[in-house]
């Protein structure tokens, strides 16, 4: 009997933000197993993301959940913490791929053969899987980070530069978890000094 070639959806969440880690996912769909309504996790609701995130982990074959720290993202640079994110969600499943399908123009390097797919999130299933657990499990980190720090709202805009976080910004100052490297953030450290 052949063997069947897996392959692995991987996706990040979180490059945008001026705080918090990012966040990256891969995920081996199921061939017994469909699960329908997968997307790229930007066109549905929380809820639904909410709600996929349970099945996907219930239903994939295999599925892995990493991050790259802030102090990981203003050394490296944020593409560099992206594909690092990548990679160890790719090393950490626990049923190796084949190949690698990824969201996007670049690809970590990884034992197995990978492919970058521009849009990849809403053209293949396993790619749309990964792309909501990265980014159902970067909100949730950001509600935690939030508890920790209220005044800067990381659970309205989830670290996005949106007029209340520049509000709190200027207002408060910069936290361990914004990026300094980041031009919003820097420039404040420097008006500071």
């Amino acid at each position: 009997m052949k063997k069947s070639h897996l392959i692995a959806g991987v996706d990040e969440a979180g490059r945008g933000p001026l705080a918090g880690p990012v966040f990256a996912a891969a995920v081996i769909l199921s061939p017994s197993h469909r699960i329908v309504g997968l997307a790229d996790s930007k066109k549905l609701t929380a809820k639904r993301r909410d709600t996929l995130f349970d099945i996907i982990q219930k239903h994939a074959l295999s599925w892995s959940i990493a991050s790259a720290s802030v102090e990981e993202i203003d050394t490296l640079n944020i593409l560099q913490a992206s594909l690092l994110a990548m990679r160890r969600a790719v090393e950490n499943l626990a049923t190796q791929p084949d190949e690698i399908l990824v969201d996007g123009l670049y690809c970590p390097q990884v034992r197995m053969s990978a492919l970058a797919i521009v849009k990849g999130d809403s053209k293949e299933p396993a790619i749309s899987a990964a792309s909501i657990l990265a980014k159902v499990a970067r909100d949730r980190e950001m509600h935690r980070l939030h508890e920790r720090y209220p005044r800067y709202r990381f659970d309205l805009h989830k670290g996005y530069g949106t007029a209340v976080h520049m509000a709190a910004l200027a207002a408060y100052g910069v936290t361990p978890i914004h990026r300094r490297s980041y031009a919003p953030v820097s420039k404040l450290l420097f008006r500071n000094q």
